[in-house]
């Protein structure tokens, strides 16, 4: 049971943005049913390591748990007639194809809103329903681009700087959830589904919401690592990050952590905003000191005489941190054949009304028979709608997602 019990969501989505947003929903209860197409189905499948042991994809686990997988061919009328069937009752459907998609297959928002009134067509899509780039496919490293991430390094912005993590599939995919969720809500009261809609595009630019005030405003963006004292230094076992955010005189305060006498005062820098026009000059005169250091040692210095600061860590060593598993950030997921995987759980935690894992990562079509037969479907039409039997994960492979 969970706070979204009774809730049923058919997912149309592939590779990370929308497969999160119905992980999510499953997290809490939601009974979510992941449509994929034949042969090869989502293709986070095609995890090439785990498809040379012919074990479940480890990219596909991180985002497939608490689901069902019903494999159908939509270019089938039989597969599109299964879809179909699965709409009528359902509470939500999820889905990333590319603007126009779904209304040449016949499930256009209009179409099924006629059919089931109370549905919640919820979509995500790289740049959006309609405009310039709405016909173009959207991945997060084009996005990163577009928006002007790639442009926020602390190099100054000339050389492009790729953030090789997800962050606008992931960001966009829990804005789908809470658009989902807002939805839901109206529903109780209105008794009728509305569309929901969500853009990688859209979360980016709206991601960097306190640089466009500066920029719409006054005609400057803000930089945050140039407004203070802020900088990386090498200490004797690895780096630490030290900012001089909030502190008139950071540099006060780190020598007094370094047991250096005050450089601000010789060096004439008494205000944040000198010192962060001079931080390279400082940096290489407090580098020794912090080279006797170790990170630990620095940071607890640092945050003892109240200067933010942390270590750099690499995502391994994230992984065996002790908070990480205080917080309870990795779990297990069971898949049939093969030890437990494990994932990152979901961040968000509730008191009463926890999150649960209840079923591991689908095999493709695992679901497909016993779904489509309790809604009247007969073997003959089933093996025509899903158009092949279930593959074990090994067929899988790599696929341009968003589109048919």
């Amino acid at each position: 049971m969970g706070v979204l019990s009774g809730i049923t969501v058919i997912e149309l989505c592939e590779v990370y943005q929308g497969p999160l947003a119905g992980q999510s929903l499953g997290d809490f209860g939601a009974r979510v049913i992941k449509v994929e197409r034949p042969p090869k189905g989502d293709p986070m499948r095609g995890e090439q390591y785990a498809l040379e042991r012919n074990l479940m994809s480890s990219v596909f686990a991180a985002t497939n748990r608490n689901k069902e997988s019903v494999c159908l061919d939509l270019k089938t009328e039989e597969g599109r007639s299964a879809l179909l069937a699965l709409l009528r009752t359902a509470d939500v459907l999820l889905h990333n194809y590319r603007a126009g998609v779904m209304e040449r297959l016949g499930f256009g928002y209009e179409t099924l809103a006629e059919i089931n009134p109370r549905l919640i067509y919820a979509g995500a899509s790289g740049y959006g329903e309609s405009g310039p780039l709405a016909g173009l496919a959207g991945q997060d490293l084009l996005i990163q681009s577009i928006t002007g991430i790639s442009r926020k390094g602390t190099n100054g912005g000339v050389t492009p700087n790729y953030l090789n993590v997800p962050l606008t599939d992931y960001s966009s995919g829990m804005l789908l959830v809470q658009g989902v969720l807002l939805a839901l809500i109206d529903r109780m009261s209105s008794g009728r589904g509305q569309k929901v809609s969500i853009s990688l595009f859209d979360t980016a630019v709206s991601m960097q919401s306190l640089e466009a005030a500066t920029l719409l405003n006054y005609g400057y963006e803000i930089r945050w690592f140039d407004l203070s004292l802020n900088f990386p230094v090498q200490v004797a076992d690895g780096w630490v990050t030290v900012l001089g955010f909030f502190r008139d005189n950071p540099l006060r305060l780190i020598c007094q952590a370094l047991d250096l006498s005050d450089l601000s005062e010789s060096m004439g820098l008494q205000t944040d905003v000198e010192q962060a026009a001079n931080r390279e000059e400082i940096v290489e005169r407090l580098r020794p000191a912090f080279r006797t250091l170790t990170m630990d040692d620095a940071v607890q210095r640092l945050q003892e005489v109240g200067v933010l600061s942390a270590p750099v860590l690499s995502y391994e060593q994230v992984l065996q941190h002790p908070q990480v598993s205080h917080n309870g950030m990795i779990r297990k997921v069971p898949v049939a054949g093969q030890e437990d995987l494990r994932v990152i759980d979901h961040p968000l935690r509730l008191s009463r009304t926890p999150h649960s894992i209840r079923r591991g990562p689908p095999r493709l079509g695992e679901h497909t028979a016993e779904v489509l037969g309790r809604l009247g479907f007969d073997e003959a039409t089933i093996a025509k709608a899903s158009k092949a039997r279930p593959e074990p994960p090994q067929a899988a492979g790599q696929s341009p997602a968003g589109d048919l």
